[in-house]
């Protein structure tokens, strides 16, 4: 079952996904972009969690700031 974090725990996150990895959120952004063509949240978020092994929670965040993103992009 998916869980739903606040903008603040969502946040929270964020901040400490680059020292738990070793790798800025730059990074897994890009790595998504680069990634398969996956068109569901989930399934966006099992990949990272089996290629990269990631917690889930950190692959969630690392989706969903994506998916932000990619939305604010869409606006401009």
């Amino acid at each position: 079952m998916s869980q739903v974090f606040s903008e603040e725990t969502h946040r929270n996150l964020l901040s400490r996904i680059p020292r738990r990895t070793g790798r800025d959120i730059a990074e897994w952004l890009r790595t998504v972009d680069e990634g398969p063509s996956l068109f569901r949240f989930e399934e966006k978020v099992s990949w990272l969690r089996s290629e990269h092994d990631l917690t889930y929670g950190h692959a969630k965040a690392i989706i969903h700031e994506y998916d932000l993103r990619r939305a604010a992009r869409k606006l401009l």
